[in-house]
This record gives C-alpha cells, sequence and structure tokens, in this order.
C-alpha cells in the first residue's frame, strides 16, 4: 500500500506529543528498573529487566491506547505501558488490542491498526538487521510487515462485499440445516409415536 509522508508524519507527531506530555509532568522518558527478582544460582539471567524506552512508538502507542479506554491522563497509565512492552514487546500492542475488545479478535481489515495505522508496514522503516530478516533476503526488495497487523491491508470498503457475501452464504446454509433438522426431527416423532402405539 502506497504511503506518503504526511501517514509517517503522524508517528512523529505521536511520539512529540506524548514526551512533551511526559516532560511537562515530570516523568522520566526511560522507565526506571523494577526491584531485582531474587537471582536463581543456575541462571544469571533471571534478574535481567529489558529497559523501556518511552519515547518509543510502540510505548506511544501503549499509553494512548490505555488512556482512552480508561478515559484518563497519560499520567496515570505509565506503569502499565511499561510492564506491557517490558513483557511482550512491540507485538504487545496485538494483546492489548484484544484484551481492550473483551478479548475479541481484532479483524485488521475493518480496524485500523492502532501502531500502523493501517498502512500495513513496520511505521519505524527497520532495515533488515534491525527486523531480523534471513540473510537471503538481503538482496530482494521485500515489506517489513507491521508486528501488530501483520501486514493486514485495511480496507473495510473492499472487503465489505465479500463480507456481506459470506454472511449470506452462512445465513442460507444455516436455513437449510433448521429445515433438514426439522424434517428428520417430524419424521423420528412419527416413528416414536408409531413404536409406542404398537407396545400399547
Amino acid at each position: 500500500m502506497p504511503t506518503t509522508v504526511t501517514v509517517f508524519d503522524q508517528f512523529t507527531r505521536r511520539i512529540t506529543d506524548t514526551t512533551a506530555q511526559l516532560t511537562t509532568l515530570g516523568i522520566p522518558l526511560t522507565a526506571p528498573a523494577p526491584p531485582p527478582a531474587d537471582p536463581e544460582p543456575t541462571n544469571p539471567w533471571t534478574s535481567y529487566v529489558a529497559p523501556v524506552d518511552r519515547s518509543t512508538l510502540a510505548w506511544c502507542t501503549a499509553v494512548i491506547m490505555l488512556a482512552a479506554h480508561h478515559h484518563t491522563g497519560i499520567d496515570r497509565q505509565v506503569l502499565a505501558a511499561d510492564a506491557l512492552l517490558r513483557e511482550l514487546g512491540t507485538r504487545g500492542l496485538a494483546q492489548l488490542h484484544s484484551d481492550l475488545h473483551g478479548g475479541a479478535p481484532i479483524d485488521y481489515r475493518y480496524t485500523r491498526c492502532p501502531y500502523c495505522s493501517g498502512i500495513g508496514e513496520d511505521p519505524t522503516q527497520p532495515t533488515c538487521g534491525e527486523a531480523g530478516c534471513p540473510s537471503w533476503d538481503d538482496f530482494t526488495e521485500h515489506d517489513h510487515f507491521c508486528p501488530v497487523c501483520h501486514g493486514s491491508d485495511y480496507d473495510p470498503g473492499w472487503f465489505e462485499e465479500e463480507r456481506m457475501s459470506d454472511l449470506e452464504q452462512l445465513l442460507a446454509d444455516a436455513i437449510k440445516e433448521r429445515k433438514a433438522r426439522g424434517s428428520l426431527r417430524d419424521r423420528i416423532r412419527t416413528q416414536l409415536r408409531g413404536l409406542v402405539k404398537g407396545v400399547r
């Protein structure tokens, strides 16, 4: 899907607005590390905690989603956004989006992705090294899909006709199935009545 400069400007604006609010509120742009857990003697990495940068697009998106859902300021959702990004990373935005919709799966063809705003590409425009592409992809031109919607094309108008025909087919199948069950039920009922009369 083609993108324009104005689309990527909105990502920059999202970061700028959020970090400006944090600065105004006196909230640091790097999350303090949580208290260290008791390290396991056999695995020293259990006490490692990944730092959270509050000036990334993923963090800004998470805090805005949480604040909008809970009708609060972003200052009330800072720790929740920290925990989400620390535990799940950018892909956690998809889980958050689903959780905010009652656990229902999100179809990004009909719902605009909160991270990439429906363009389907990773808005941070990572290099192949940053995205972790296999070495054989270095010489082929390829897209880096959004880690939240996985490159789904947000185009509800385009998919609407297909969805309506699918729903009409499901409705027709349900009506046929109900009629078939009804006639089977009537035959069983008739046979049972005949058996009951024969027993008497």
